[in-house]
């Protein structure tokens, strides 16, 4: 028996598969059924509208007859709406999104390219030397602030491992001196000065930890703000070169209709951000003159403590060490201290 040539299994298998897709078709529901079953918003409204459509549609346009009046009488928004449409009010917030997005886009695009020109020295830039000094001026000082913190924090780590030491120590010196009797005045002698260098290094270690709270508050917080607003300025200066730079190209390009409602509406949007450039420059102004004041304030007091406590430590002075944690209202806080009591509190 012959085996079929190739282009018959091929055309066989395409009478197949339309005999099957037809097979499909005609077991599935009519189009007055589809009508029918569909719903949307109210049911019997809906289910109403569509069969009524259907049967005074021609017979031969009745898929296109159908659609259209089907479309016709499906209500996008009412007050009977069950939540199956979007209503007006969404779609305005849309609206509103979108422009929100394109004035966005379009923002940045033209801070971008004035970024650029900047760089590369093709744009004009507005420079205020007085101002570009004291922000310089104020971000080398918080460097600096900021190493002291770091040191600060590492000499506290350092005199807080070494009381441990010597808490230890004494106990254990305590400890022998209650086992030894042949060395019991020496192990004695030698747990009260390690217990009095412990008490002594319990009030450095308070202020110490009451210098680093107070340069770590001025660097971090007080001296952040004002570096916040200063960040703030510098984006709305470039966004009022970019607009300065764009309406002045615009004024210079020929008098047409049309272009004269892009200069005014070029002209509207430079004086926005020229009100808010010209807002930030005096708040940063003011930031940095009331951020120098008190700076001077809170460092003057710091450093004194400081100076105070290191010598007095070193010194052994435990009445001087204690009368600076007084003199600057330093609560010391011991680890085997009982908390006070409520009256107290």
């Amino acid at each position: 028996m012959a085996e079929p040539h190739p282009t018959q299994m091929a055309s066989n298998k395409e009478d197949e598969f339309e005999r099957d897709l037809q097979e499909m078709l005609d077991d599935g529901p009519s189009l007055n059924e589809i009508g029918s079953t569909v719903q949307g918003g109210t049911p019997n409204s809906m289910s109403a509208s569509y069969s009524g459509s259907f049967n005074a549609a021609p017979q031969d346009g009745a898929m296109s007859a159908g659609a259209t009046q089907a479309t016709s009488n499906i209500p996008l928004s009412g007050p009977q709406s069950n939540g199956d449409f979007v209503p007006k009010s969404m779609s305005a917030s849309a609206q509103s999104k979108l422009e929100s997005i394109k004035d966005w886009s379009v923002n940045t695009f033209k801070c971008t390219r004035q970024l650029i020109s900047e760089r590369f020295g093709k744009g004009s830039k507005t420079v205020d030397l007085e101002m570009e000094g004291k922000i310089e001026g104020l971000r080398d000082t918080q460097r600096k602030y900021a190493n002291i913190l770091r040191l600060s924090k590492l000499l506290t780590q350092h005199y807080y491992n070494v009381v441990q030491t010597q808490r230890a120590l004494g106990e254990g010196f305590s400890e022998l001196a209650q086992k030894s009797p042949e060395l019991q005045e020496e192990f004695r002698y030698n747990s009260e000065t390690q217990q009095a260098l412990v008490k002594n290094g319990e009030s450095l270690l308070s202020a110490l930890n009451f210098f680093t709270s107070s340069v770590n508050t001025l660097c971090n917080k007080t001296m952040e703000d004002t570096l916040l607003t200063i960040r703030q300025y510098e984006a709305a200066r470039l966004e009022y070169d970019a607009y300065r730079n764009e309406l002045e190209t615009l004024q210079l390009g020929p008098r047409e209709q049309a272009l004269g409602m892009r200069v005014e509406e070029s002209k509207r949007r430079f004086d926005d951000h020229k009100l808010k450039f010209e807002k930030l420059r005096a708040d940063v102004n003011i930031k940095l003159q009331f951020l120098e004041e008190n700076k001077v304030k809170v460092m003057h007091k710091q450093l004194l403590l400081f100076h105070n406590a290191i010598s007095a430590y070193f010194s052994g002075n435990a009445a001087s060490l204690d009368a600076t944690l007084k003199q600057f209202n330093i609560n010391l806080k011991r680890p085997n201290a009982e908390a006070p009591s409520w009256i107290e509190q």
